[in-house]
């Protein structure tokens, strides 16, 4: 099977628990699981469109599985010039939020979302 760089793939997780969903009683965690996965697959298609108009000088791969020191994590989006690189972490949050010092919060409750650290 050749890999597409340039089209993002709908994980086989989101695939499984489509077709389970329809065919039998889901937990309300597994449920959950579905939702924000699909949710988040939306979030990243939309990123693709937005990234569609970039140049030709643009390598975009998306959904890279990396693993270091025993642990996977997954890169949305890396795009790749010449003489630069942005890994994206692609969310898909709705509402409106506000950052108050490195801490993201929702407006309608104050929930912590994001913390970043230099």
């Amino acid at each position: 099977m050749e890999y597409d760089y340039y089209h993002r793939q709908e994980r086989s997780e989101i695939i499984i628990l489509r077709s389970l969903n329809v065919r039998m009683s889901l937990s309300d965690k597994e449920v959950t699981n579905y939702l924000n996965l699909k949710k988040g697959y939306e979030g990243e298609q939309k990123s693709d469109i937005w990234l569609e108009g970039l140049s030709q000088d643009w390598l975009i791969i998306h959904d890279l599985l990396l693993e270091y020191n025993n642990s996977k994590f997954k890169i949305d989006t890396l795009l790749i010039s010449q003489d630069t690189i942005y890994p994206l972490d692609v969310k898909n949050y709705e509402g409106d939020h506000y950052v108050e010092g490195d801490k993201w919060y929702i407006s309608a409750k104050k929930t912590e979302r994001i913390r970043y650290t230099n």
